[in-house]
């Protein structure tokens, strides 16, 4: 599908709030390859200089995330979603005065161009990226590559009012269509679990993958429920990075995306 790529690629492809890109941060760089090249058929190799101990998952040639290797054993194995903006130094300022913190300052990545780590009031992370010779995702919305973020919050009512501010375009502007929403943490996981983004992947059957899932040494952690946009499962790789797998009622390019 056409609209599923980023045909041009190497423009300003996402306008300000559409999630634009998606990393992990993995302890075991070779054992993730080998995971993830399996489960979502993608190939890899390093990126263009610049952005650091990562290689680039591919699918097709066009690039749909990155892996990258922990540096620090005490932080955790996770997966993080980053918003575009063409300004991160005054996003960053934004996220800061509406409540939310810098976890790290904007910083260049080579030509490939700037990112930075955010949170949200409740503390939920997310990444922010301004591109360079880099936009984001080559490919989406198709069986292995970004499909949906979802923000599990405690207060659904404050996230409205945090990322309606931030991003209003992209959520309710005249050709919004997000790719994320918002739920209660409690819907889907432990109370007690602090509010977070859950990165989603497309996928055509989502029991098949649950099962190459198993085999691999990943695990279920939440088995199939229906959602607005999909039947979703939510797992963990054989590090322990959650992620959600998607699949799409209607077509991945023009599926409902379900707004604040």
């Amino acid at each position: 599908m056409a609209e599923n790529r980023a045909s041009g690629y190497g423009g300003d492809l996402y306008g300000e709030g559409v999630p634009c890109w998606v990393d992990a941060q993995l302890p075991d760089l070779e054992g993730g390859k080998r995971f993830y090249g399996e489960l979502f058929g993608w190939t890899f190799e390093d990126p263009p200089q610049g952005y650091g101990g990562a290689v680039w998952a591919r699918i097709e040639g066009a690039p749909v995330a990155a892996l990258a290797r922990k540096t620090d054993g005490r932080l955790p194995s996770v997966w993080t979603v980053y918003f575009a903006t063409p300004d991160i130094e005054g996003l960053a300022d934004r996220v800061w005065a509406a409540g939310g913190q810098v976890i790290t300052a904007p910083v260049a990545v080579g030509e490939l161009g700037k990112t930075a780590l955010v949170t949200d009031e409740e503390g939920a992370v997310f990444g922010l990226w301004q591109p360079g010779t880099h936009p984001g995702f080559g490919r989406r919305h198709e069986p292995g590559t970004f499909a949906w973020a979802e923000l599990y919050a405690r207060d659904t009512e404050a996230a409205n009012t945090f990322y309606g501010g931030l991003f209003h375009d992209a959520l309710f502007g005249p050709e919004a269509h997000p790719d994320f929403g918002r739920a209660l943490v409690a819907d889907v996981f432990s109370a007690e679990m602090p509010p977070h983004f859950l990165v989603h992947f497309a996928v055509a059957d989502c029991e098949e993958v649950l099962e190459t899932v198993n085999r691999l040494g990943g695990r279920v952690q939440a088995p199939p429920f229906e959602t607005s946009y999909g039947k979703v499962a939510v797992v963990t790789d054989n590090q322990g990075a959650s992620f959600a797998v998607l699949e799409r009622q209607t077509a991945m390019g023009g599926g409902e995306a379900v707004p604040y």
